[in-house]
């Protein structure tokens, strides 16, 4: 392949591990934005990653912040971030956002959630979200919340019936849904409940390791079976041995083209451009970190004191062309690793933003047709 194609991170971040104030932050069970540290090393490492777009976390995760008004808080901190570096990034509200990120070499900021907590007891918030330029909601982190049950809930914890009027209020601000943390019956039910194509924008393939932070073959084929996406991670979850590699990502992207078909799949890689440079210093921070995810209640099974939270040997600024280059080795064609490298979230992102209608709301969302019988 000749020259990087369009590269967008279902999930990841922009952050220098390796400045002051984010090694301050390391630790923290939920660190704000303000805490992250978005710096010229940042910014220039993700231009050169062939970056087009990232989906990042913000607001409420987990911990005794409020979340409703944490989250509103967090929204004005990232458009702060971006309104300071209008020639490197653009906040992204459509796809044709995407693509003028891409066009002009910049990098498009897409927010997301990884937990609905903020919603409360009001589907009604959603608008808000959607208004201040959300477009992905995780329903549920790693605990069950008030829509259904995470991964580390009991697999058999069902969409709530306030999820499904959550899930209702997303498809009408045609808001992606991401099932990625969800429990098995959550995802499912959401899955079958959404009358838009739902995503998993970070996981691993369950069949191959066996771990709940990843998803069964009926999860996955669902979610595709209904015109949805799925972003495999840079994750310990990946290998039962926790030690993921380069080769494990590999496996588990072809286990998912396998069974969803190949547009379907991506990347979320779950992590930033930037590598941490000393990780003789990272693993001595790392066991406390993750004792005090264990302590809390908020870790996932897999999460060990030995693992590190990312892909050793696919990682910084060569992390997107080294995968390129083992899915190629793969036998996998040019058009194939460029569908999974962003084609495919952009074209997954058309079928739910509907660029103009986000977050106005318009009654076709709300037909209850199949997604293959809805016109894109």
């Amino acid at each position: 392949m000749t020259g990087t194609p369009m590269i967008i991170n279902a999930l990841g971040q922009l952050d220098n591990p390796n400045a002051p104030q984010s090694l301050a932050a390391a630790g923290d069970l939920n660190a704000s934005g303000e805490q992250l540290t978005v710096d010229a090393r940042t910014l220039a490492e993700a231009h050169a990653s062939g970056l087009t777009a990232v989906n990042i976390t913000l607001g409420y995760v987990m911990g005794d912040l409020p979340p409703y008004e944490h989250t509103l808080h967090e929204i004005d901190v990232w458009d702060g971030v971006v309104a300071r570096h209008p020639e490197d990034l653009l906040k992204v509200t459509s796809v044709a956002d995407i693509h003028t990120a891409h066009r002009d070499g910049r990098i498009g900021v897409i927010y997301g959630f990884q937990n609905a907590e903020a919603v409360g007891d009001d589907a009604g918030r959603v608008a808000v979200f959607a208004e201040r330029g959300v477009r992905v909601v995780q329903l549920t982190y790693n605990q069950a919340n008030q829509l259904g049950g995470g991964s580390m809930a009991p697999a058999d914890t069902p969409l709530t019936a306030f999820g499904r009027e959550v899930v209702d209020a997303l498809n009408d601000r045609h808001l992606m849904v991401d099932l990625s943390h969800s429990g098995e019956r959550t995802c499912l039910d959401a899955a079958k409940h959404s009358s838009v194509p739902v995503s998993i924008n970070h996981t691993g393939c369950r069949a191959l390791t066996d771990l709940p932070r990843n998803k069964t073959d009926e999860e996955l084929r669902l979610v595709a079976s209904r015109g949805g996406f799925v972003g495999i991670y840079f994750m310990p979850f990946l290998n039962p041995g926790g030690h993921a590699s380069a080769a494990d990502v590999v496996e588990h992207l072809v286990h998912a083209v396998n069974v969803c078909g190949e547009d379907h799949v991506g990347i979320g890689t779950d992590g930033p451009v930037t590598a941490i440079d000393d990780l003789d210093a990272y693993r001595a921070r790392l066991a406390e970190h993750v004792a005090r995810r264990q302590e809390a209640g908020v870790s996932a099974a897999g999460e060990r004191a030995d693992t590190f939270p990312f892909v050793v040997d696919l990682r910084g600024v060569e992390q997107f062309r080294e995968l390129i280059r083992l899915l190629e080795r793969r036998g996998w064609s040019t058009a194939r690793v460029e569908k999974v490298m962003g084609r495919n979230f952009v074209a997954y992102a058309e079928r739910v933003w509907r660029d103009s209608d986000a977050g106005r709301g318009t009654p076709d969302a709300q037909t209850g047709l199949p997604w293959e019988a809805r016109s894109e």
